[in-house]
This record gives C-alpha cells, sequence and structure tokens, in this order.
C-alpha cells in the first residue's frame, strides 16, 4: 500500500506550475476575493497545485501554448489528480499549501487567466 490518494480529473481539475509564479497568481486571486483556494504543493518539484472547476477549454493560440509550456503551467483536464496523503509523508512528495475546506473551487479558466496575467509581466525566455 502506497498511500497514494488520487481523484479523477472531469468536474474538478488541476492548473500546477512554479512556485514563484503559483504566489502571484494566489496574490492575484485573493485580490479578486476567490477564496477559498485549495492548493497542494510538491516541494520536491518546487510546484503547485490549484484544484478549480473543470471549465478550461483548450488554449487555440499555439504562441500561447508554447508560452504556458515554457513556464511550466500544466492544465489537467482529464486523467489522474494526485493529492496529499493524510499519513505522515516523510518525503514530502505532497502537502496541502492551502487545503480543500469546502467544495469551493475556482474556475479554472480565472486561474490560467491569472497565470497568463502574471506571465505577460515577465521577459519571454
Amino acid at each position: 500500500m502506497t498511500g497514494r490518494i488520487t481523484m479523477r480529473a472531469g468536474l474538478v481539475g488541476a492548473v500546477m506550475m512554479p512556485i514563484e509564479l503559483a504566489h502571484r497568481v494566489r496574490t492575484t486571486l485573493d485580490v479578486r476575493g476567490v477564496a477559498p483556494l485549495p492548493i497542494i504543493g510538491h516541494p520536491r518539484a518546487t510546484m503547485w497545485t490549484f484544484l478549480v472547476r473543470g471549465d478550461i477549454v483548450p488554449v487555440g493560440d499555439p504562441a500561447e501554448v508554447a508560452r504556458l509550456w515554457a513556464a511550466r503551467v500544466v492544465v489537467i483536464r482529464d486523467g489522474d489528480i494526485a493529492l496529499p496523503s493524510p499519513a505522515p509523508d516523510p518525503l514530502m512528495i505532497r502537502t496541502w499549501i492551502s487545503p480543500a475546506i469546502s467544495a469551493f473551487r475556482p474556475s479554472g479558466s480565472v486561474v490560467l487567466e491569472c497565470a497568463r496575467q502574471c506571465l505577460a509581466g515577465q521577459p519571454r525566455r
């Protein structure tokens, strides 16, 4: 038994991004009054995952897809989303940054749009 807990994406999706970008996205969402934000941390990978409503439509602009890819922004619309284990995790693979305390999930489209806005202020690599 691994203690690994997953949920199937569908009504709930996920947007994963590097911690530095995720901090800016969380601040932007806080200013907009979007809360609570269920966020999973991946300390070893230096990434955060926002649990969101599964309302994200595929990005049609290839340049935008490339920009998100280069920024390491990953959208999970189907497949499994790994959740933190309730048991102590000595490897710190996943942990709650902000636990899911209710059924509320922010709009995935809004989270992705905030990430795009935060990236727009950065120089392109």
